[in-house]
């Protein structure tokens, strides 16, 4: 039995997953959680309560959290590319972004999605600036750390670049990159042209107008 991933194409984290499935062409059956399929959302909350994307189910195992999916598929399902390196050193590199970029990436482009999720406009606006400014710092640290990596933790494609891919996707939608991060722009153009990536925001598309603030007609 393959694998099965329950979570919905437009999440920022069922992305962040599926990056991984895609560079290494791992088998495995999308159970994707929505109005048109009760059945997989009915099945989701009995093997993971706490309802947060995704959930990977490989035979009686359920794996929840999207850094810890893409261990076990390195574990369980290897495959051409290596996400998490050998050397324990440069493995602690690759969590360290990859943590970066889910707590100060993503974090503050989640808080500002939230402030507009309450249709209060005041509570949008100030949520929106707050994850502005938590962003500028994030953008500064990230951009100086770019300047001779092709990836985020080097030459190679890790984990870290599939935390960074759907985060820097969506927060530039909530708080453009400005040009002052050259570093920063391109390696958010290298993600969007890598074709994992690609495949990820291309499944994506149909679902645009539900982001709260307004999606950007790029990308």
């Amino acid at each position: 039995m393959l694998p099965a991933l329950y979570g919905h194409p437009f999440s920022s984290y069922t992305q962040k997953t599926l990056i991984a499935l895609y560079e290494n062409a791992t088998p495995f059956e999308f159970r994707s959680i929505g109005p048109d399929t009760p059945q997989h959302a009915a099945d989701w909350i009995e093997r993971w309560p706490l309802r947060k994307f995704p959930l990977l189910v490989d035979g009686e195992r359920n794996v929840a959290e999207s850094s810890i999916i893409i261990e076990y598929l390195q574990l369980t399902h290897p495959g051409p590319v290596r996400l998490i390196p050998a050397d324990p050193m440069a493995a602690l590199d690759v969590r360290f972004l990859d943590r970066y970029f889910d707590l100060h990436v993503m974090y503050w482009m989640q808080h500002a999605v939230n402030g507009a999720l309450t249709g209060d406009p005041a509570r949008r606006d100030e949520a929106r600036a707050l994850a502005a400014e938590k962003l500028e710092r994030a953008y500064a640290w990230i951009d100086a750390q770019l300047a001779t990596r092709t990836w985020a933790a080097g030459g190679d494609f890790t984990l870290a670049d599939c935390a960074a891919a759907p985060a820097l996707f969506y927060a530039d939608w909530t708080h453009p990159i400005a040009d002052a991060y050259p570093h920063l722009r391109a390696y958010r153009a290298r993600l969007l042209a890598r074709p994992s990536f690609a495949r990820a925001v291309d499944e994506a598309r149909p679902y645009r107008t539900l982001f709260p603030l307004g999606a950007p007609d790029r990308d």
